[in-house]
């Protein structure tokens, strides 16, 4: 008897076979290079330091405190125990109606009680990545497509196409008008779509912007409802950090925007919201999807069985966000304390001259390395990317991962560590700036004759020849410098 050997790979799906999931990225990169190394102040000092992931550690303390004085709020405490076997029993794919209720009040408690939200059509979902797929399911064909404005989060790519089948068809914004989405680059990506066959359905923005950290003005939301309005396309729009924002200009909803637009075509537009950035719940993964759409909620409520929230999970959230009283504390208190790590950092990053894309809102600055780049390349990027990672020992992420089109820009998380931690993060930054600005003086001094005997720095002076340019140190970016 002769044994055929097969290739197991041709035994799969293309699905499994293929790369779409995008975990290649440099973005996913970084938490590998974090996830080898990790920083502890104890047992690894010199470990990389976790910039990569936004994600909000600055005010558990305000949910310790709740959860301490409401014990009866979890099943699986003494004082729940009574409600334990009919949660645990529980699970419908429409939700716990007091689920629903509390997360409608929290989402109209963030945006200032300027708009109300309707129970019936909150829809739950695996956190906003099951909450984006769900959406895409809806909304579109594989082969059709949602114009998307760059730079824009990497994680879109597997949310939005992987599974879906769905295209990503950028909208270019840039430096020159600080990332503004404007008319002008909508019509041009919505032209070149179909001047390649690509039919749009929609256009996602994400409101705080990830990673830019800046918040839509109202006109700019009336120029995206009406160019959708206009293309008879969705409005997706990604309000994850709505409760993020800490300084002016405020968060306005799309919710607030149409409500009194009696042109708008509500059926067109759609909400995705969660508690992983607004009260640091990544772990819980509470999506949701809120949409004026009845069919889409009604289609979106019967795909949620894939993705449910664990009824455990609903009850306390339920609980604890029927709370007006935690509310208003949590959301005061978390905006003091994301503005007090905001500043604090920035006046570490102005020490030594590091500028950012003036924000609101977010966990994450955009930041200007752009000074840093021997030439205005993605190479260029990248080299400098793979210092800050292997030599600076710090997880930021490169422009380029943002499909950014503009080499030297990095986001950088600023709020899911210690303060300790992000008092040594500060001091990396400011000595790997200080020492590339000793590198060009030397350069400058020699009359870029380079000598790498003469340098005595920490980093591999090979390494920064790679990437140091060899201009100005520090020009002035037309991006706001850090100030103190």
């Amino acid at each position: 008897m002769v044994l055929v050997s097969t290739n197991a790979n041709n035994l799969l799906s293309k699905l499994a076979k293929g790369n779409g999931h995008g975990e290649d990225s440099p973005y996913f990169d970084g938490w590998k290079a974090y996830d080898t190394d990790p920083f502890h102040p104890i047992m690894n000092p010199r470990g990389v330091i976790q910039m990569g992931l936004a994600e909000n550690q600055l005010s558990f303390e305000f949910v310790e405190d709740w959860i301490k004085n409401n014990p009866q709020a979890s099943i699986c405490s003494v004082e729940g125990l009574d409600e334990f076997k009919d949660i645990a029993i529980f699970q419908d794919y429409h939700g716990l109606p007091e689920f629903r209720n509390a997360v409608a009040n929290f989402m109209g408690k963030v945006r200032g009680d300027r708009v109300k939200f309707d129970p019936d059509r909150v829809v739950m979902s695996g956190g906003a990545t099951g909450a984006h797929e769900t959406v895409a399911f809806c909304l579109a064909d594989p082969g059709e497509a949602f114009l998307v404005p760059v730079p824009y989060y990497p994680g879109f790519d597997r949310d939005l196409r992987w599974r879906t089948g769905v295209e990503i068809v950028p909208v270019i914004c840039n430096s020159s008008n600080n990332f503004k989405l404007t008319r002008e680059a909508l019509e041009t990506a919505y032209e070149k779509a179909q001047e390649s066959n690509i039919k749009i359905k929609g256009l996602l923005i994400t409101n705080p912007s990830n990673p830019l950290g800046t918040v839509y003005d109202r006109q700019t939301l009336e120029t995206a409802v009406a160019f959708i309005n206009q293309k008879k396309i969705h409005l997706v729009c990604d309000e994850i950090y709505a409760a993020t924002v800490f300084a002016e200009p405020g968060f306005i909803s799309i919710s607030e925007v149409i409500e009194n637009d009696i042109k708008c075509d509500r059926n067109l537009i759609h909400v995705v919201y969660s508690l992983s950035k607004d009260m640091g719940f990544p772990g819980f993964r509470v999506g949701i999807i809120y949409s004026y759409n009845d069919a889409v909620v009604n289609c979106a409520r019967k795909m949620s069985s894939f993705g449910l929230v664990s009824s455990q999970t609903q009850h306390l959230i339920a609980s604890m966000l029927s709370d007006d009283e935690f509310v208003e504390s949590f959301l005061v208190g978390s905006t003091k304390k994301l503005a007090a790590r905001h500043r604090n950092f920035t006046r570490g990053l102005a020490q030594v001259g590091i500028g950012y894309l003036k924000g609101s809102g977010g966990l994450f600055l955009w930041m200007d390395l752009r000074h840093l780049l021997k030439e205005k390349t993605l190479e260029a990027e990248m080299a400098l990317w793979r210092v800050i990672i292997n030599e600076v020992k710090l997880n930021v992420s490169p422009g380029s991962s943002f499909h950014c089109s503009e080499p030297g820009w990095f986001r950088v998380c600023f709020a899911n560590m210690d303060d300790n931690t992000m008092e040594i993060s500060i001091t990396r930054i400011r000595n790997f700036v200080l020492q590339n600005k000793e590198v060009t003086t030397k350069i400058k001094k020699q009359k870029f004759c380079w000598r790498q005997s003469s340098l005595e720095l920490r980093l591999s002076s090979r390494r920064l020849e790679d990437i140091m340019s060899p201009h100005s140190p520090l020009p002035q970016s037309p991006m706001l410098r850090a100030t103190t």
